[in-house]
């Protein structure tokens, strides 16, 4: 889907100058068109608006600045402002300069009579349990409790990944020291003396040899195999943006030891917050089930959790749904059903996501804890085999001298 920017006229003779989703121009042209509007011009935003929220052109939105706008439009509908009015207000203030031209769209839809959830679905930014919130919020008239509803969600969400990517940091950068340093060793120091050597035409160990030979093997060919490894980088990057590589991705991910037990909690804390959200705020399970698939960034839990939904439309409870698809482990399928069959299905779902997310928090600390003695290890021992590979030979020498 790329974004373009609209220019057209309503009934009334009013301008508008607006953000819009489409796959072509034209399609862009024939959705105003359908609703009544004079089209003047639809301009594609390629590099403009689109590509500021990622890689590629695709749109990503910014949680914590979202989150912030999230707090101040629950703080004036509070107050007692109307939505729209709430709208005008935060367009004028907003943060997030990428963020402003939806928010200014949303505002417009919301103008002409469109419901706010549908108007942040016109968007096709936003999270689907944020549209799907509001949705619910509207219904019950309980739209400043959804809205604090997803506050609470995004904060406890981004304080688990917060933690989970500050544990992994300390290691990946130990990790990519050490990388540095065998490539300078290999590279630079290795050849320098098997220089020495040769000028000296000394008698050297097997040890040595091979060293030296692996030395300057990676001196000529370090650029080559640099370009290589960007190349395939690239190359995997390309190809696993399509769902069935994505899925098969996965399930690797899976099978990976320790990692993977990790990896699938995660995702089943995250699924389980979601679904509780949605389920607290009056969403009906089927369709919770539907968004809570959709907010996940795997393809393969999201075909896992679409059949599920299938076998709940049928009349099988959650807990053997989930169970059937052999992903889920086996305490939180127990845990659900214990929640089903007291009827506290949402607070047994925040219970579930709270005892995963301490479990995953836990683990990934063990593991990081584990990892940096085994750098550390690692690169000592290679240190080690690479100074008494180079010196061995003065020290052979000196003994001949003697």
């Amino acid at each position: 889907m790329g974004q373009f920017a609209v220019k057209y006229a309503d009934p009334a003779g009013t301008v508008h100058h607006q953000s819009a989703t489409g796959g072509t121009e034209q399609e862009v042209r024939d959705r105003y068109a359908r609703q009544g509007f004079l089209v003047y011009t639809v301009t594609s935003k390629d590099g403009g608006i689109a590509s500021g929220f990622g890689l590629g052109g695709k749109k990503k939105l910014d949680i914590e600045k979202f989150l912030i706008f999230n707090q101040q439009f629950s703080t004036l509908i509070r107050a007692g402002l109307p939505i729209l009015k709430s709208l005008d207000l935060l367009a004028e203030r907003l943060t997030d300069a990428k963020l402003k031209p939806y928010i200014d769209a949303v505002r417009e839809e919301v103008k002409r009579g469109v419901l706010l959830s549908d108007a942040f679905r016109g968007q096709e930014i936003f999270p689907k349990i944020y549209v799907t919130s509001i949705m619910a919020g509207e219904k019950s008239g309980s739209l400043v409790e959804v809205l604090d509803r997803y506050v609470t969600y995004q904060k406890l969400a981004l304080g688990v990944r917060k933690k989970i990517l500050v544990s992994m940091m300390y290691p990946c950068v130990l990790i990519v020291l050490v990388i540095v340093l065998v490539l300078f060793l290999i590279t630079y120091v290795v050849p320098s003396f098997a220089a020495l050597y040769s000028a000296m035409s000394a008698q050297l160990p097997t040890i040595t040899v091979w060293l030296i030979a692996l030395g300057t093997t990676a001196k000529d060919y370090v650029l080559i195999g640099l370009g290589a490894l960007v190349g395939l980088a690239a190359l995997f990057a390309w190809w696993s943006r399509g769902e069935a590589a994505q899925e098969k991705i996965d399930r690797v991910k899976i099978k990976v030891p320790i990692f993977g037990d990790i990896w699938i909690k995660y995702q089943v804390a995250q699924f389980s917050r979601v679904l509780g959200t949605l389920l607290t705020g009056g969403i009906p399970l089927v369709q919770g089930l539907e968004t809570a698939a959709g907010s996940l960034g795997t393809p393969l839990l999201r075909k896992t959790l679409t059949q599920a939904g299938k076998m709940v439309r049928e009349g099988q409870p959650l807990s053997g749904s989930l169970s059937a698809t052999g992903i889920f482990p086996a305490l939180s399928v127990d845990m659900i059903e214990v929640g089903e069959s007291t009827g506290a299905l949402p607070q047994m779902l925040t219970s579930v996501a709270e005892f995963y997310e301490e479990d995953v928090n836990t683990k990934m600390t063990a593991v990081m804890s584990l990892i940096e003695p085994a750098i550390m290890v690692f690169m000592g021992i290679f240190v080690a085999f690479v100074l008494i590979a180079l010196y061995l030979p003065i020290f052979s020498l000196a003994d001949n001298i003697h």
